[in-house]
């Protein structure tokens, strides 16, 4: 394909992860698993082998799935790109796809980019006690009655925020055991169609987790950021990130802040209004989100090596 297809590309966050994730991907293509092998070696681990052979709770463990989903992603993206020829007009990413991102647009190098979300994945497993903070996904509400539930109950001595504005009707919030408890009860009385609590370690994007925020920020002092190339939309502002000056900022600050996903999205469908959108990685998750805030646009997901045929078709000339 001579002429460059333009897209916008989209990364999953941590919860996508499964065993077996772009082992086909890995196995069929030479810059796949050339991209497995640049991870092992960054991180001095075996990285890829836990991925495709697990177990599933090692690989779910914060630190181990980070960086998996970070490899994952890259290396679908670069088959993607060496495939198609395609150009992203910008780019964003779902809290840990954030760094995909940075990668894709050429912030960080693939490499410094796994070391630092290997340690971010550190920082925020520590930061609080195992059993103490949890997450639940609000499912029905409106954001206003969610966020007004949990400034109630954080007055009352308990910690529950508002972390991830993933689509309209879905909000998780995070914070401390008892009070993401007692918001998702109150949230049921106030109308919530499910409140279903998620299988996390700690209560991430909560002002609990400011510990890790401080401690990725000093760790990151040592990597070179470069100026995105295109501009990105960052998760703590919504907005589109044109230099390198406040990258390292921005990200110290995501762990802690909530994720303005639904946002940042409509920030990017407002500006590039005809593009295709695709989701690099395992799963569909973020296809599902789009759904809900745009259902005409065309979105492709990418978790099989042998939809080709699909993605052929996905980037015919007529089509793009």
């Amino acid at each position: 394909m001579e002429q460059k297809v333009s897209i916008i590309a989209v990364f999953p966050g941590q919860g996508s992860q499964v065993v077996g994730m772009g082992k086909d991907y890995y196995e069929a293509s030479q810059i796949c698993r050339d991209t497995f092998d640049e991870a092992d070696r960054a991180l001095g681990t075996r990285l890829s082998r836990l991925i495709f052979e697990g177990p599933q709770d090692q690989l779910t463990q914060t630190e181990n799935a980070q960086p998996a989903l970070l490899t994952v992603s890259i290396a679908i993206y670069r088959w993607f790109k060496e495939t198609f020829n395609i150009a992203i007009v910008t780019s964003c990413g779902h809290s840990l796809g954030e760094y995909s991102a940075l990668v894709a647009t050429g912030v960080l190098s693939f490499g410094d980019a796994l070391q630092i979300v290997r340690a971010r994945g550190q920082y925020m497993q520590k930061a609080v006690p195992l059993g103490q903070g949890t997450m639940a996904a609000i499912l029905g509400l409106d954001d206003n009655v969610v966020e007004k539930i949990c400034r109630e109950i954080t007055g009352q001595g308990l910690v529950v925020e508002t972390a991830n504005y993933n689509c309209p009707g879905q909000l998780v919030i995070s914070g401390t055991t008892e009070g993401v408890f007692k918001a998702s009860e109150d949230c049921k009385k106030a109308g919530a169609i499910r409140v279903i609590p998620l299988e996390v370690s700690a209560p991430f994007h909560s002002s609990m987790m400011n510990p890790s925020g401080d401690q990725l920020k000093s760790f990151m002092q040592e990597f070179v950021f470069n100026d995105p190339s295109p501009p990105y939309v960052a998760n703590v502002s919504a907005d589109f990130v044109e230099t390198s000056e406040r990258v390292a900022e921005l990200l110290a600050m995501q762990v802690s802040k909530p994720v303005l996903w639904a946002q940042s999205l409509g920030k990017i469908l407002n500006r590039f209004k005809v593009a295709p959108i695709v989701e690099f990685g395992p799963g569909k998750v973020i296809a599902g989100h789009l759904k809900k805030i745009d259902k005409t646009r065309r979105v492709l997901t990418t978790q099989k090596f042998a939809d080709q045929m699909v993605y052929e078709k996905f980037f015919e000339a007529d089509n793009v």
